[in-house]
């Protein structure tokens, strides 16, 4: 081994490192995921003048002229709140095929059209005649969009030099290497260095430097190839969700140093690309819901809050006498831990035996429900599938759930209230603390202070 340089092994599952090779990873417990790369002690740099970087008062940091950048894409505008920051780093994830190739493209395009700026994208996996061919198939005709089949970051970089463009796609940051590495493309090293050296760079030019969007993909466990480092170093983590063989797509912000992470776009897959959603309620809810009045067995309505969005979501449950020594509890889109905690307080507080039970519960669309003012909704649809009996389809319910078995008022109501009248539903069941809100004479409340007591308005005890 060359004098200076040392040998580690990197798991390129977690990204976590140790001295000596292992079968098993001691972080993640992965098997087979630790790979060799050859490290160099290299001496820290100093400036010619001898000084580094040095502090400055904040009331004299030049505020950016130009902050945000809108991509004139609503949905995804609402997501970064308000467009993409200038100089910032974004990184997107997602399975293959979910179109994260597809979104960058149509972004390259609308930044293009709205400021007449020139867009650098830098595809390692496709040529340009690929990418032309997309371009064709989504309409976009701009010709200030250059593009680059590169995969050596080192010309990546000497290519945004000289063409000083005011975006950069890169797509994607697995197939790009650098020169300064032993190891290949897609390691663990390569990509977190390599989006390093990106920041380095990108940074370093303040506001004249352009935006970047980095594409990445995923591992089997549902995160982003490459250590958990790599999305430290990024200012905007976005994941595409969704069945790649489906219709919809829902991108949401897990990190964002410029805005909320709690806002979610909604796509349409169509041929001319991703459309954005305009009335996403329309989406999650069944026909039963949206033209009938007809009452269905353990299906509930449930006025959800993604950021400041009210969604109306369908959800629907299923119980049926187990035969299993344990009972089944399977959850799609909710938290089964959570899950669990609502059943005993089911049984403690309504008198539902349900211990012997296989309960499964669904999210209509794949919309994963976080916030806990869905627990009343989903005890509601279990309690109406157990007694079997219905419940009204404009009926919507929501309110979170104490282990007590009270119920707890909810944030933004009046925001949930007008989402459920502009769907036509005539009525909705909410925690009593909530009805001191303005009460409005379009939809009919009720409080209620007790889940046996929202179970009774219900109808289901």
């Amino acid at each position: 081994m060359v004098k200076g340089q040392k040998t580690v092994y990197v798991c390129q599952n977690c990204g976590a490192e140790t001295a000596k090779w292992l079968g098993r990873c001691p972080s993640c417990n992965s098997w087979n995921t630790l790979v060799e790369e050859i490290r160099s002690k290299s001496k820290v740099s100093k400036r010619p003048d001898g000084f580094s970087a040095q502090p400055v008062l904040i009331s004299k940091v030049a505020y950016f002229g130009k902050l945000r950048n809108p991509t004139n894409i609503k949905e995804l505008d609402q997501v970064l709140g308000g467009g993409i920051v200038a100089g910032s780093i974004i990184l997107i994830g997602g399975e293959p095929g979910i179109g994260k190739s597809t979104l960058t493209l149509q972004i390259a395009a609308q930044i293009e059209n709205k400021n007449k700026q020139s867009v650098l994208y830098v595809s390692g996996e496709e040529s340009i005649e690929q990418i032309k061919l997309r371009s064709e198939r989504l309409g976009v005709k701009n010709e200030n969009i250059y593009l680059l089949a590169e995969n050596q970051l080192e010309n990546i970089l000497a290519q945004i030099e000289m063409l000083k463009p005011s975006l950069v796609i890169i797509d994607s940051i697995q197939t790009v290497y650098s020169d300064k590495l032993i190891s290949s493309p897609g390691s663990v090293g390569q990509v977190r260095e390599c989006t390093a050296e990106i920041l380095r760079t990108i940074k370093g030019k303040g506001e004249a430097g352009p935006s970047v969007i980095i594409v990445g993909h995923i591992t089997k466990f549902g995160s982003i190839a490459g250590p958990k480092t790599l999305e430290h170093i990024v200012d905007v983590v976005l994941y595409f969700e969704g069945d790649k063989f489906g219709q919809y797509r829902i991108l949401r912000a897990t990190k964002n140093r410029f805005g909320s992470t709690q806002e979610i776009g909604i796509f349409e897959m169509s041929e001319n690309g991703l459309v954005g959603v305009e009335s996403p309620s329309l989406l999650f809810l069944s026909h039963d819901h949206t033209q009938t009045q007809e009452k269905r067995v353990g299906s509930v309505v449930i006025p959800t809050i993604e950021g400041t969005r009210p969604i109306l979501l369908e959800v629907q449950a299923l119980a049926a006498p187990s035969y299993y020594t344990y009972p089944q509890r399977v959850c799609t889109g909710f938290d089964a831990r959570r899950l669990a905690m609502l059943l005993c307080v089911l049984e403690r507080h309504c008198g539902m035996n349900v211990g012997n039970q296989d309960i499964f519960v669904n999210t209509s669309g794949g919309l994963k429900i976080s916030e806990s003012g869905a627990d009343l909704g989903i005890l509601a649809a279990i309690a109406s599938t157990y007694r079997n009996k219905p419940i009204d389809a404009k009926t919507a319910v929501v309110g979170e759930v104490s282990l007590a078995g009270e119920i707890r008022p909810v944030a933004l109501t009046k925001n949930r209230i007008n989402e459920c009248v502009k769907m036509g539903f005539h009525a909705l069941v909410r925690p009593a603390y909530n009805l001191q809100d303005k009460k409005d004479k379009k939809i009919e409340m009720f409080g209620a202070t007790t889940v046996h007591q929202a179970l009774e308005i219900l109808g289901i005890v």
